[in-house]
C-alpha cells in the first residue's frame, strides 16, 4: 500500500512529482484486492471487508494532497478527478451502512449469480465455474448476515416491492440438478473436451448444483419469507431510514456527478414533462386520433398492431433495427468499437421482475462480447413502439458503443478508467443516442416518434417521482398515477420500473440529467462553431476520454469550442 506523508501546507520540496505521485496512486489502486480471488470465487461480503476497503480509500485520498493539478496533463487531471470520485464512493458506501441492503427490486445479491452463468469452452472454464458454484454457500451466508443487520437497524428495502420476488428464489429449487439454470452450461460442452472429460465434468456439475446450489436458494426462501419479508420496513421513501435524508443527497450527489437539491430536480423533472406532453398531443393530432390523451394511451397499450406474436418475433424486430442503425455509425462518429454485440433474450431465471431491456458488458476475458438483453416475457407490456429507442440505447450508438469504446481505449488512460461506469455519463449518453435516433431516420412511423417521446417522458418522470418517493413523501399508487397518465410504457412496466426507483434511491435521475448536459453542449457547440461544427468531431470529444463526470465533460467541450473558433 502506497502512504505518502505529506501535507500541501508544507514546503513542496517534500512531495514527490506530481505525475509520478499520481501514477503510483493509481497503480496501488488497481493492484489493491482485497481478498483473495481464488479462495472467495464470487467475492467477500462482511463488515470487515467493507471496513477495510473504505480505510484503504481515506489513505488514498490523504496521498493527493501531493499533486499539483497544474502539473498534470488533461488526461491525468482527469485520471485524478475520477479516482478521487470513486475513492470517496467506496468511503460513502460505508459510512451509510449501505452494505447491509444488498438488495434492489429487480436484482440483488442472489439475482447476481445468473450473470456468473456463461459457456463453457475448455476444462478451464468448467473448474473455474464449478468453483464458484461451490462457493454459493458461503456467498448466501454472508448476505444473509448483512440483511440481519440491517434490519435490526432499520436499513432495508420497503416490503411493497417484493410482489412477485418469490420467482427469483423458487425458479431455482428444482428436483433434479439438470433441471436447474446453473447446471444450463454443461448441457453443451464442446467436442473439444474429450469424452471422459465431459463425463467427469458432468459428474462433479450434478453433484455440485444438488449439494451446493439448490438448498442454498431453499435457504434463501425460508430467510426471505420468515426472517426478512415480515420484518422488512413498511415506509416508502430512503429518508425514512436512519440518516435517509442525508443520504438522499448524497446519491444525488453521486448519480448526478452535479450539486443538485432534490427540490431542484423536481421542479425540472415537471417542466421536461410539460414540455414533452405538448410534443406528445401534437404527434396525436397529427394521426388525427378522435380521444383524449389518456385514451390515446389505452389505444396504444391495448391494439395488437403494436405487439409481437411471439418471442422471436419481438428479437427478430430488435436485430432489425440494430442492423440499420449499424449502417448509420460512420456518418456520425470518428471512432466505432472493435468489440461486436449480440441481441438476445433476458434469461427466463430473471425475467418476470427485470426491466424491458439491458446492455450486458463484454467479459473481462473478451471471449463472450456484449449483449443486448430483450425482455421477452409477457409479450402484452412490450410494446413495438418503444423499440427502436430502447434499441438504441442499450447497443448502438448508446451502451455497446460507449462501453465498447471505453474498454478499447487502451493504455491511453488507466486500467480503473476502462472499467469504470457512472450513470450520469452512461445512461445520459444513451438517452441522448435515443435524441440522436431522429438523425438516423429509425423513427419511420408516427407511433415510433411518439415511443421515443414516451421513453424520454419515462426519464423526465423519473426526475418527478424519484424525488417525491425520497424527497416529498409521495406514496406508490402517486407514482404508479404520474407514470401511467404520462408515459405509454405498459402498466407491467410501470409496476416494475416504481419499484426500482423505490429501492435503488437517486439512480433514476442521472439519465436525464446527463441527457440534458449533452445536449446543453451539443447546442453551445452549434451555435458558437456555426458552419465550423462537426457532429464526427463533437461525439469524439464525448466519448475519446471514456467516462467522466459531467464537470469534465463541460470542460472538455469548452476547450473544444475555444480551439476551433
Amino acid at each position: 500500500m502506497l502512504l505518502i506523508s505529506c501535507d500541501s501546507s508544507k514546503d513542496e520540496s517534500n512531495c514527490e512529482n506530481s505525475s509520478k505521485t499520481l501514477t503510483e496512486l493509481i497503480k496501488t489502486y488497481e493492484d489493491h484486492e482485497g481478498y483473495d480471488e481464488t479462495e472467495y470465487p464470487l467475492g467477500l461480503y462482511t463488515k470487515e471487508f467493507y471496513a477495510a476497503e473504505a480505510e484503504f480509500a481515506k489513505q488514498q485520498l490523504s496521498s493527493f494532497d501531493c499533486i499539483q493539478e497544474n502539473e498534470l496533463t488533461e488526461t491525468e487531471q482527469i485520471s485524478a478527478s475520477l479516482l478521487k470520485f470513486v475513492l470517496q464512493e467506496k468511503i460513502d458506501f460505508v459510512e451509510y451502512e449501505q452494505y447491509l441492503n444488498p438488495l434492489l427490486s429487480d436484482s440483488g445479491f442472489h439475482n447476481n449469480l445468473p450473470y456468473e452463468v456463461r459457456n463453457i469452452t475448455n476444462p478451464k472454464e468448467a473448474k473455474d465455474y464449478l468453483n464458484k458454484l461451490k462457493a454459493i454457500p458461503e456467498y448466501v451466508d454472508q448476505h444473509i448476515a448483512l440483511l440481519r443487520e440491517g434490519l435490526e437497524k432499520g436499513i432495508s428495502q420497503p416490503r411493497v416491492i417484493f410482489n412477485g420476488y418469490e420467482s427469483s428464489y423458487d425458479d431455482h429449487i428444482v428436483d433434479e440438478a439438470e433441471d436447474s439454470f446453473y447446471y444450463s452450461p454443461f448441457k453443451n460442452l464442446p467436442t473439444s473436451i474429450e469424452k471422459e472429460q465431459q463425463d467427469s465434468i458432468i459428474e462433479a456439475a450434478k453433484a455440485i448444483v444438488a449439494e451446493d446450489v439448490v438448498p442454498q436458494f431453499k435457504k434463501i426462501k425460508a430467510f426471505f419469507e420468515a426472517e426478512y419479508l415480515p420484518n422488512t420496513r413498511t415506509t416508502l421513501g430512503v429518508s425514512e431510514t436512519p440518516r435517509g435524508k442525508e443520504y438522499y443527497q448524497n446519491r444525488i450527489n453521486y448519480y448526478s456527478t452535479l450539486n443538485y437539491t432534490a427540490d431542484e430536480i423536481h421542479e425540472l423533472g415537471l417542466k421536461e414533462v410539460a414540455r414533452i406532453r405538448a410534443e406528445m398531443e401534437a404527434i396525436i393530432k397529427g394521426v388525427e386520433f378522435k380521444g383524449s390523451f389518456k385514451e390515446f394511451l389505452s389505444f396504444l397499450r391495448t391494439d395488437t398492431q403494436f405487439y409481437a406474436k411471439s418471442p422471436n418475433e419481438l428479437l427478430m424486430k430488435a436485430r432489425d433495427i440494430s442492423k440499420r442503425v449499424d449502417a448509420q455509425l460512420p456518418r456520425f462518429f470518428k471512432t466505432l468499437p472493435r468489440q461486436p454485440y449480440g441481441v438476445a433474450a433476458v434469461p427466463d431465471a430473471i425475467a418476470p421482475k427485470y426491466t424491458g431491456g439491458r446492455y450486458i458488458p463484454a467479459d473481462i476475458k473478451g471471449t463472450s462480447p456484449g449483449y443486448y438483453w430483450v425482455n421477452t416475457y409477457n409479450l402484452p407490456s412490450r410494446p413495438l413502439y418503444v423499440l427502436p429507442s430502447l434499441t438504441v440505447h442499450e447497443a448502438v450508438p448508446g451502451h455497446h458503443l460507449q462501453i465498447a469504446l471505453n474498454a478499447e481505449l487502451g493504455d491511453s488512460i488507466p486500467k480503473f478508467r476502462r472499467n469504470l461506469y457512472l450513470s450520469a455519463y452512461g445512461e445520459g449518453w444513451g438517452l441522448y443516442t435515443e435524441f440522436l435516433a431522429n438523425e438516423f431516420g429509425i423513427y419511420s412511423t408516427p407511433y415510433e416518434n411518439f415511443g421515443k417521446l414516451t421513453y424520454e417522458m419515462w426519464r423526465a418522470c423519473r426526475l418527478v417521482v424519484d424525488t417525491g418517493i425520497h424527497a416529498k413523501g409521495w406514496t406508490r399508487d402517486q407514482v404508479v398515477e404520474f407514470m401511467s397518465s404520462n408515459t405509454a410504457l405498459s402498466i407491467h412496466e410501470v409496476n416494475t420500473e416504481t419499484d426500482r426507483y423505490i429501492s435503488w434511491p437517486g439512480q433514476a435521475l442521472s439519465y436525464k440529467i446527463g441527457e440534458l448536459k449533452i445536449r446543453e453542449l451539443r447546442l453551445k457547440s452549434e451555435n458558437e462553431l456555426k458552419e465550423k461544427f462537426d457532429i464526427r468531431e463533437f461525439h469524439e470529444i464525448i466519448l475519446e476520454q471514456g467516462t467522466v463526470t459531467l464537470p469534465i465533460l463541460e470542460r472538455r467541450v469548452n476547450t473544444y469550442i475555444e480551439a476551433n473558433k
